[in-house]
């Protein structure tokens, strides 16, 4: 009961935010590349796909992340407890952990199309070399977008087997969300980080956060109305877009304290609920 309770700690299975901000770029390109006029078997059957892939290779790329961290984890008053650095799971083991959960993970990818595995297996290279981000560049939320939102292409060429503009935009509208609220997040630790050395959005954009933030999620808001014009969906979904952008610009944004770590882990965690809200928004748009 130990050991799996340290697994649990090391994957963060117990903080299902990590990979749920994973799977709901995932399940927007399937909602958009799907024709739910035909059956929805398969459009169940790769949804399921799809979350055991995010929860396996989250779990992975957490790992890795704490091995290659292990050393600035000790100095972090937040994660100075992870079972790597504080020595409770040696990198031996981790490492094994890991390539396990890759290994399930490629047994979910093979249910796809050839293009679909072809494009997974590129990405992966970048998937693992983000955690490296934050000691040579404040962009690491950046390669992180690049990197949490790539399930979006993935899931419309699963559908699809091909690729067209409308998924591509929306890919670059989510990093720029990714970048909205991983900057947020940042701030819980941005005093640790500019001790020890670490680079970020956060520490780079520290005097002006707001207004960077609010860019983020404005590019971002730009893409959906973008994707809905060229999939001409209906009227209420440009109506119903009006949740998600008070959620970005008024809860997330304008009420911002990042003095306030708590405050700060409250904000990041919400874009949970508005991965739904678009998710909905979505499907208002293609069925309604």
């Amino acid at each position: 009961m130990h050991n799996i309770k340290l697994f649990i700690e090391l994957t963060r299975l117990n903080r299902p935010i990590g990979y749920m901000l994973l799977f709901w770029p995932c399940l927007w390109g399937l909602a958009i590349g799907y024709d739910f006029n035909s059956s929805l078997e398969i459009f169940y059957f790769y949804s399921i796909l799809f979350f055991m892939g995010s929860i396996l290779m989250r779990s992975a790329g957490c790992i890795v992340n704490d091995i290659v961290d292990k050393n600035f984890d000790k100095k972090v008053e937040r994660t100075k407890n992870r079972p790597i650095a504080s020595g409770k799971v040696s990198v031996k083991l981790a490492l094994i952990y890991s390539i396990i959960l890759c290994g399930l993970a490629f047994l979910v990818l093979i249910n796809f199309n050839r293009f679909t595995i072809l494009m997974a297996l590129l990405s992966m290279p970048l998937a693992f070399t983000y955690p490296l981000m934050k000691r040579f560049t404040y962009w690491p939320q950046l390669f992180l977008g690049i990197t949490f939102n790539y399930g979006l292409v993935l899931a419309w060429i699963s559908i699809n087997n091909s690729i067209n503009l409308v998924p591509v935009i929306f890919y670059l509208g989510a990093i720029f969300w990714t970048l909205g609220y991983d900057t947020i997040y940042g701030y819980q630790d941005i005093k640790d980080d500019e001790i020890i050395g670490v680079k970020s959005t956060s520490i780079k954009f520290k005097n002006n956060p707001k207004i960077f933030i609010s860019l983020c999620y404005l590019f971002f808001f730009i893409s959906l109305i973008t994707i809905g014009i060229l999939m001409n969906f209906k009227i209420l979904y440009f109506i119903t877009l009006i949740i998600t952008f008070s959620h970005l610009t008024v809860y997330q944004t304008k009420n911002l304290n990042v003095a306030d770590p708590f405050q700060c882990l409250k904000k990041f965690k919400s874009n949970n609920l508005l991965g739904l809200i678009i998710f909905i928004n979505i499907l208002i748009g293609k069925i309604i």
